[in-house]
């Protein structure tokens, strides 16, 4: 499958052969490029050397918990969606997945029809989205622990510039109006000046290129705003 140009790859990480093997041929059928592996390790690998546009994750692995990829790519503020399939069930056990950085959660056994519809419900998201992760370019917001990072390195952000920021990155490549940003930045009962919301972008602006942060925030004249990755000189997080 094609998504921007480019071929879909996917990275199917199960220890169960036979389950692994019907993954994977269900995925091909939908022209996804699929690797396949059945360790923490061999996985660490995978992920070194190449780029997935989705990783379908296991826990119960035999050299270690397949928790231990999510906690490292989301340490490295690495964007990419991860499906976690596990035999667990449990609400607990779901939602500390969920937190951790996981974007959607498969208890086995399922159809292989849900794991697809869940595949492309996961690709239809727009770039850099990914469970409480949004990334644009070399910024990463984390909208849970309300956090920033730009090339890496922690970036402290007014609540404002935060609320405004995260709301164009959640919106990245889209319009996005000046009223929706209103609505995310200021109660029903702020007292507001003309233009509140255009001071906010202004100084986000200056302490975005201040950081080096490789985002273009353009202004739609009378319209809003669109917030664009620079592709051209986009360095990984």
């Amino acid at each position: 499958m094609r998504l921007g140009g480019h071929e879909m790859r996917l990275l199917v990480v199960e220890d169960n052969l036979r389950l692994a093997t019907l993954i994977g041929k269900a995925l091909n059928d939908y022209a996804f490029v699929v690797d396949s592996v059945a360790s923490v390790r061999a996985a660490s690998a995978a992920l070194h050397v190449a780029s997935y546009d989705l990783i379908l994750l296991d826990l119960a692995l035999p050299d270690a918990d397949g928790e231990d990829i999510l906690r490292s790519l989301r340490a490295r503020s690495e964007a990419t969606p991860v499906l976690v399939m596990t035999a667990r069930a449990d609400v607990v056990h779901r939602v500390r997945i969920l937190n951790e950085g996981a974007d959607d959660y498969l208890v086995k056994p399922f159809s292989l029809d849900e794991l697809l519809a869940r595949v492309h419900a996961l690709m239809r998201r727009p770039p850099g989205i990914t469970g409480n992760l949004h990334q644009a370019g070399n910024v990463v917001l984390d909208s849970l622990a309300l956090s920033a990072k730009v090339g890496g390195q922690p970036a402290d952000l007014p609540r404002r510039e935060f609320a405004v920021l995260l709301a164009l990155m959640k919106n990245q490549g889209r319009l996005l109006p000046k009223l929706k940003l209103v609505d995310a930045v200021y109660s029903f009962d702020s007292e507001l000046t003309p233009n509140a919301i255009e001071a906010v972008v202004s100084r986000l602006r200056r302490r975005l290129e201040a950081l080096g942060a490789n985002v273009t925030i353009t202004a739609m004249r009378g319209l809003g705003y669109i917030l664009t990755p620079d592709q051209a000189d986009a360095t990984p997080p």
